[in-house]
C-alpha cells in the first residue's frame, strides 16, 4: 500500500512537471530519465517529407501522411533536414549555397506538422551516401584542394567541420515562410539529430566520434537554447564498457561509436537506438532475430536508467517483409513485441518512452521501397497495432 501511494505521488509530481514545462513555452525537454511531454513518443520515420514537399504537386503525399499520423494518434515523426549535393533536389547545393525550393518544402512540413500538433526530429546530415552525407562533405573539401584520406575525415577535418557548422547555423536560424518563426524558436521541433547513424570505423577507440559529438552538440546549443539534441546513434557498445560489446551484433564490429560514453556528453539530451536484426543477423532464424531485439532493448533500457540517467528513444525499428519469407503477420507480431517492451518501461517508470518504426511511405512511392516500408492505407493490421499503442498515451479509444 505504501508503494502504491508513493507511485501515485510520483505520477502526480511528473504530471505537474509536464504541465509546467508545456505552459512555459511548449518545447519538449528532459528531466532525468523522462521526457517532459504529455505523450508517449510513438511515431514513425518518413525521411522523404522535405523532398516531396519541395514540389507543390507532391505535397498531397505529405499532407496525407501527416493526417494518417494524427488519426492514428502518433505524436513524433523523424525526417531529414538535409540533402547535400548531387542532382536530385539538393537542399545544400554546395557549401553555404541553398536551394530555396527545398527549404520551402521543409518550411511546409514544419508548418503542417504544427497544425496537427505533431513533433518532428530533424536530422542534419547522413552517415551514408544517399542524400549526400559525409561522403559529399569530404568531396567538397577535396574540390577546394584539401587532402582527405577517407570519408571518416569528415569528423576530424577543420574544413568539413566548418561546412557542417555552417549548415547547422543556416538551418537553425531559418525563418519559416509559412509561420514566420525561426526554426530555433519553433516548439514543433522535438529535437535536432546530429547525424543519421554515425560511424567512424577508422578509429575504434571512439575518441574521434566523442570529440565530434562534444563539439557539434555544444555548437547547436550555442545557437539554440530551447531544443534537445541527440546524436543519431544505433546503439553499439564501445570501449568505455568492454563487457557490453558482446551484445553488439557480429556484423557491426568496428563502428567507432560508444553508446555509453557518447551519450554521457552533457550537451546530449537523450539516447537513441536503432535495430535491424534482419540485416545485422542475416542468415539467423526469425526466432534468433527476435531474441536479439529483446536483449538489445533490455540492455539499453537498463543502461539508460543506470549509467546515462537519460531518456531512451527507439528511433528506428523495422522488420523486413522481403527476407526469410517474412510476412506482414510476422511484422505485426514483431511490432507488438517492441511496443510491449516500451510500454513496460513506461509503466515501470523506466527511461524508454517511445518508438519510431522505419518507414512510412505514401501510395505512389513504389520506387522508394526498401522492404521495411509501411503504406498505412494498405496495411490495416499494422495500422491497428500502431493506433492501439498510441492510444495508451491518453487512454483514448483506438482510431482503428
Amino acid at each position: 500500500m505504501v508503494i502504491n501511494t508513493a507511485r501515485r505521488l510520483l505520477l502526480i509530481a511528473s504530471c505537474l512537471a509536464v504541465l509546467a514545462a508545456l505552459a512555459a513555452g511548449g518545447f519538449a525537454t528532459v528531466r532525468g530519465t523522462r521526457f517532459m511531454v504529455a505523450f508517449y513518443s510513438h511515431g514513425f520515420n518518413a525521411h522523404w517529407l522535405m523532398y516531396m514537399a519541395s514540389n507543390p504537386a507532391n505535397r498531397s503525399k505529405v499532407l496525407d501522411t501527416l493526417d494518417q499520423a494524427s488519426r492514428l494518434g502518433a505524436k513524433l515523426v523523424r525526417t531529414w533536414a538535409f540533402s547535400d549535393g548531387g542532382s536530385s533536389r539538393p537542399l545544400q547545393i554546395t557549401p553555404g549555397v541553398y536551394n530555396e525550393a527545398m527549404f520551402m518544402g521543409l518550411d511546409f512540413v514544419i508548418a503542417e506538422a504544427k497544425k496537427r500538433r505533431l513533433y518532428l526530429i530533424l536530422g542534419m546530415v547522413n552517415n551514408w551516401a544517399p542524400f549526400g552525407g559525409k561522403k559529399q562533405y569530404v568531396q567538397w573539401a577535396r574540390d577546394k584542394g584539401h587532402y582527405m584520406g577517407s570519408d571518416d575525415d569528415f569528423f576530424s577535418s577543420d574544413v568539413t567541420q566548418s561546412f557542417y557548422k555552417s549548415h547547422i547555423k543556416r538551418v537553425l536560424t531559418r525563418v519559416n515562410i509559412f509561420t514566420g518563426v525561426a526554426y530555433k524558436d519553433e516548439p514543433t521541433i522535438f529535437a535536432w539529430e546530429l547525424m543519421n547513424e554515425p560511424r567512424v570505423p577508422s578509429d575504434l577507440s571512439g575518441k574521434t566520434m566523442e570529440a565530434w559529438v562534444k563539439m557539434m552538440s555544444a555548437y547547436v546549443k550555442s545557437i539554440d537554447h530551447s531544443h534537445m539534441v541527440e546524436i543519431g546513434l544505433e546503439g553499439f557498445y564501445g570501449e568505455s564498457v568492454p563487457a557490453r560489446k558482446r551484445l553488439n551484433p557480429g556484423s557491426t564490429v568496428g563502428t567507432g561509436t560508444d553508446f555509453i560514453s557518447n551519450n554521457r556528453i552533457p550537451t546530449v539530451d537523450f539516447a537513441t537506438i536503432h535495430s535491424y536484426p534482419n540485416e545485422w543477423m542475416s542468415g539467423s532464424s526469425n526466432a534468433a532475430q527476435v531474441a536479439f531485439m529483446m536483449r538489445w532493448m533490455a540492455s539499453h533500457i537498463k543502461d539508460a536508467a543506470t549509467m546515462l540517467r537519460k531518456p531512451l528513444l527507439v528511433s528506428e525499428f523495422a522488420w523486413s517483409t522481403r527476407s526469410n519469407n517474412n510476412t506482414v503477420a510476422m511484422r505485426d507480431r514483431y511490432f507488438r513485441m517492441v511496443y510491449g517492451t516500451i510500454f513496460a518501461s513506461v509503466r515501470g517508470g523506466g527511461p524508454c518512452a517511445g518508438g519510431l518504426f522505419w518507414q512510412v511511405l505514401a501510395p505512389g512511392m513504389e520506387s522508394w521501397t526498401d522492404g521495411y516500408e509501411v503504406v498505412l492505407e494498405r496495411s490495416p493490421t499494422t495500422a491497428a497495432i500502431i493506433s492501439k499503442e498510441c492510444a495508451k498515451s491518453d487512454g483514448s479509444t483506438p482510431a482503428i
